[in-house]
């Protein structure tokens, strides 16, 4: 199986929560392509897989494979997908750095400019509270955010920012924007987490009945999903309080 084949396997494996065996399989993508000497696709993997593991709370393991993917090479994948790991992991400092060194190098890339800089500055905002500047930095992404390098990560990070606010209603709209457009997101993990962000946005809005079916939904994805992910557990003990 080559390289690429892996690491999309790897993906499909995060996306039903069994991070062991998509751990194993980044691991396999990354010596393959190094044994291609395609340095820079497997720090691209090793960066990708740190936001997996940011994603669903894995903080340590993430910051650890951001920083590995960093010193191995440094391209515009590479350094936005370890600077979105940094910022969901919380080392808002590095992320910050590495999103303005992205912006100064490659000023005219679209996609940089107008979706992975902004989700990066984003998801600073959401690490220190400030909910609206992280909406703000979102705001120019919309036009972009169904295209296939994006696949609506700012949605994802959107309704973040609506549950941090307490708006529930809105923040049930950007998850639902998610898991209406499966084809675009494809088997990105954030497929099967929106559906936890859906449980949330629904709880807020005080509607029991929609947010039980939200986790539901997300139990059911994960059923062979390995029991210690933190996004896991914390999903069980929210969905035990609905009423």
């Amino acid at each position: 199986m080559t390289a690429g084949m892996l690491a999309i396997e790897s993906d499909t494996a995060a996306y039903s929560g069994e991070f062991s065996k998509a751990r194993e399989l980044t691991r396999l993508a990354v010596a393959s392509a190094q044994r291609a000497d395609e340095s820079e696709t497997a720090a691209t993997y090793r960066a990708l897989s740190a936001v997996r593991e940011a994603c669903v709370g894995n903080v340590v393991l993430a910051e650890q494979e951001a920083h590995a993917a960093l010193a191995q090479a440094s391209g515009r994948e590479v350094e936005f997908a370890s600077a979105f790991a940094l910022t969901l992991a919380g080392d808002t400092t590095a992320a910050g750095r590495l999103a303005g060194d992205l912006g100064k190098r490659f000023p005219q890339d679209t996609i940089l400019k107008f979706e992975w800089v902004p989700e990066t500055y984003a998801g600073v905002a959401l690490r220190s509270g400030d909910n609206g500047k992280a909406l703000e930095a979102l705001a120019a992404a919309t036009v972009y955010e169904l295209g296939p390098n994006v696949q609506l990560g700012p949605a994802y990070l959107r309704g973040q920012a609506y549950l941090a606010a307490k708006q529930g209603a809105a923040a049930a709209h950007e998850f639902q924007k998610i898991l209406d457009h499966p084809g675009i997101v494809v088997n990105n993990p954030i497929g099967a987490l929106a559906h936890v962000g859906l449980g949330r946005a629904y709880a807020l809005a005080r509607d029991s009945a929609k947010a039980k079916t939200a986790y539901q939904d997300f139990f059911a994805l994960w059923k062979n999903a390995d029991p210690d992910i933190p996004i896991l557990k914390e999903a069980k003990a929210e969905y035990s309080k609905l009423k």
